[in-house]
């Protein structure tokens, strides 16, 4: 008798979101996974991520946390903990306001090394197939969901994921069903606004991403802080982020240059190309000697648009859902777009996991997926937003173009203030209570 799936799963996209929710239901052997990435090839775009408690607590349920501690030079630890220092560097003597401290510790990797020891974990009965974009796809009530790809090809599946990122073909394909639907009640403009939702949006920053060799920087600055301690460089319009990964090899560096007036404007380029260090130097130019040194030493950075999905109403239709960037894709100011998107992955492999979904119980575990993430990651994407304009100096509590020297450094400490209570979520919270409330809507309604 031939084996017949309780479920038939179609993840697209092979970044940090998909391969961790296939990763997820990996724990669940009568769940079949497809997985359909759109690049010829499985190449993760970037360079540093963090995570922070709570998406690493996802890693060790996975059995992820030996294999990933072999990637980093960063080790768990449990308390109060020393984070990001923080740096007014917009002045030719940088001004040390503030050193961040969580409850445990922010761990760092390589994007491609993360990406591979999740793939790593997947079974071998699990289908990888590059080059494969989504075009469209068509549910009908009680029957699988039909999928075409841009060249041609079909496939079918009783649920489908949409992982596949920022310009995610899942998401243009849902908000077009939902929005002719709301058509077809005469609802034209609920149509137009779900359908305004499509495009992603300009947040009028951009970021220069590089690896700086440690080697390069330490030949420039021996004794740079950012070999022990990351550090945040603070200043009007713009910051710059540093820390090592790779076990020292590298440096992780970040400048951001911030329009703030020009969000939700288009941007006029390639969203992502590689550029010379001299589009973004210029910012820094009268910045602190220790920002020049990492200036000095980026080599062919790559500029990145920074673009949000704008808040949706829903991350479900039907039996088709979406996380990850394709859901809520957030400025960079928190880091922790990655770790939302592990969330997603962990709340929704646990509800497709659960024996109590079945074909004909899909679209309520999903509906309880985006009942639980939803509101959390669209708070998330705002508090990151905000960040963004604390760390450029850029907010309305404090003008930092009139304050007097004598008041600059209580004005940053009250800055800090307020960052850092925009960001506690991050280690004071807990994901474990929201995995417990969504079983527990799920098992309630059975």
């Amino acid at each position: 008798m031939s084996f017949r799936p309780r479920l038939k799963v179609a993840i697209c996209g092979a970044g940090i979101a998909g391969l961790t929710v296939a990763v997820g239901l990996s724990q669940f052997p009568d769940i079949e996974v497809e997985i359909f990435e759109a690049a010829e090839r499985l190449a993760e775009i970037g360079a540093g991520i963090g995570l922070f408690g709570r998406p690493w607590e996802v890693m060790k349920q996975f059995g992820l946390e030996e294999d990933l501690l072999k990637l980093t030079e960063s080790r768990p630890a449990q308390g109060p903990v020393p984070s990001f220092r923080y740096r007014k560097s917009d002045c030719p003597q940088g001004i040390e306001f503030y050193t961040l401290v969580t409850e445990g510790n922010l761990m760092t990797f390589h994007r491609a090394d993360f990406q591979k020891a999740l793939l790593r974990r997947l079974p071998s009965s699990y289908k990888i197939h590059c080059n494969k974009r989504l075009r469209s796809y068509t549910q009908r009530q009680g029957g699988p969901i039909s999928l075409l790809f841009e060249d041609g090809s079909q496939s079918s599946c009783d649920v489908l994921l949409g992982a596949d990122g920022l310009k995610s073909a899942v998401r243009r394909s849902f908000l077009g069903e939902k929005a002719q639907w709301a058509q077809s009640q005469n609802k034209w403009p609920e149509a137009a606004d779900i359908t305004a939702l499509i495009e992603p949006s300009w947040s009028g920053t951009n970021a220069y991403r590089a690896l700086i060799p440690a080697d390069r920087l330490r030949q420039r600055s021996p004794d740079h802080r950012v070999f022990t301690q990351p550090t945040q460089y603070l200043g009007k319009n713009g910051y710059v982020i540093a820390y090592p990964i790779s076990h020292g090899k590298f440096v992780n560096f970040v400048a951001f240059k911030a329009q703030h007036e020009l969000e939700h404007t288009k941007f006029p380029g390639s969203w992502v190309c590689s550029t010379d260090k001299s589009e973004f130097a210029s910012l820094f130019r009268n910045w602190e000697p220790e920002v020049q040194a990492l200036v000095d030493c980026v080599d062919k950075p790559l500029r990145w648009a920074v673009h949000t999905v704008k808040p949706l109403g829903s991350f479900v239709s039907g039996n088709v859902a979406i996380l990850g960037d394709a859901a809520h894709a957030m400025t960079p100011h928190q880091g922790s777009g990655a770790g939302q998107a592990i969330e997603d992955a962990f709340i929704l492999s646990s509800l497709l996991g659960h024996s109590l979904t079945t074909r004909d119980t899909i679209a309520r575990a999903l509906s309880i997926y985006d009942h639980i993430r939803r509101p959390f990651a669209l708070q998330v994407q705002e508090r990151s937003r905000l960040n963004g304009r604390y760390f450029t100096l850029s907010m309305p509590e404090i003008d930092f173009d009139t304050v007097p020297q004598q008041d600059l450094l209580p004005k940053l400490k009250i800055l800090a203030q307020i960052f850092t209570k925009n960001w506690e979520w991050s280690w004071s919270t807990s994901l474990a209570s929201a995995a417990k409330e969504a079983i527990s809507i799920l098992e309630s309604s059975s």
